[in-house]
């Protein structure tokens, strides 16, 4: 049985084709860069196989993509390999949330909507061990939590999240853990952006999505809807382009952040 192409492989043979095209050249142009057959390169820009990181530069090179495009594109390619500690769970993490957290760890610009969770990125850690025994979907344990936090205040991307007001009055067993929590979520540091959508606001039905960018390379981004079974990522600039616009829909909606950083102090105080 062949292989569905994983969301990271689609992403960078959509990204492969478009330069391609837009140099004018043909797939057996791209071929004689590779020494390769036509073949190769079509299956590449399918996704059907992935492609080695010397492969990767010399095609983009004769591209003429710049170095800063180059470098997102092989994080992208690379991520989640032998470095990325979360690997150490293997097949214990469902595929379509494999490929969200290697893509995660490249991106530049992360959008979360959650309409009844704090997002797992802000966190507490106490928060995410109550929230992990109490409600699948598939939950992250706590400590890949931790992790992805950790590897994210390295790499310093931006964050924006838009939560829903009912997330941050939701019941705890220890009100100590949830008053916590809202208080490093009024505390979130300069890179993060939170804004609350009132209980007024009428929420769509629909559950959470983040959506991440790549600011180096224009139209390159990813969605993932978490679910049961690990849920899926979405990479089409069609998916992509919709979930931003519903979003920044969403985001016009919201409370500013000076006014959600206010009503989330009012909560924690009780």
């Amino acid at each position: 049985m062949i292989e569905a192409p994983t969301a990271r492989r689609l992403l960078l043979g959509t990204a492969l084709r478009r330069y391609r095209e837009n140099q004018g050249f043909i797939l057996e142009d791209a071929a004689r860069v590779l020494e390769c057959d036509r073949s190769k390169i079509s299956r590449i820009e399918t996704g059907q196989r992935g492609i080695r990181p010397k492969e990767l530069r010399e095609l983009l090179t004769e591209y003429g993509v710049g170095e800063h495009e180059q470098n997102t594109l092989a994080a992208i390619a690379q991520t989640g390999g032998r470095g990325a500690r979360w690997r150490r769970d293997g097949d214990t993490i469902p595929g379509p949330y494999r490929e969200y957290l290697a893509l995660e760890q490249a991106a530049s610009d992360i959008y979360i909507y959650d309409p009844q969770h704090i997002p797992d990125l802000l966190q507490t850690p106490e928060y995410a061990q109550a929230n992990m025994a109490s409600d699948p979907p598939f939950q992250p344990d706590a400590e890949l939590v931790l992790t992805r936090q950790q590897d994210l205040g390295s790499q310093r991307p931006r964050l924006t999240a838009l939560i829903g007001e009912a997330a941050l009055r939701q019941a705890n067993d220890d009100p100590g853990v949830m008053r916590n929590q809202l208080r490093a979520l009024a505390a979130a540091g300069e890179r993060i952006v939170i804004q609350v959508l009132p209980a007024t606001y009428g929420l769509p039905s629909s559950g959470p999505a983040t959506i991440l960018r790549f600011t180096e390379t224009p139209g390159l981004g990813a969605v993932y809807l978490p679910g049961l079974s690990g849920g899926i990522c979405l990479v089409s600039q069609q998916d992509v382009a919709s979930y931003i616009t519903a979003f920044e829909h969403l985001r016009a909606a919201a409370l500013p952040p000076a006014a959600s950083a206010h009503l989330i102090g009012e909560i924690a105080r009780g």
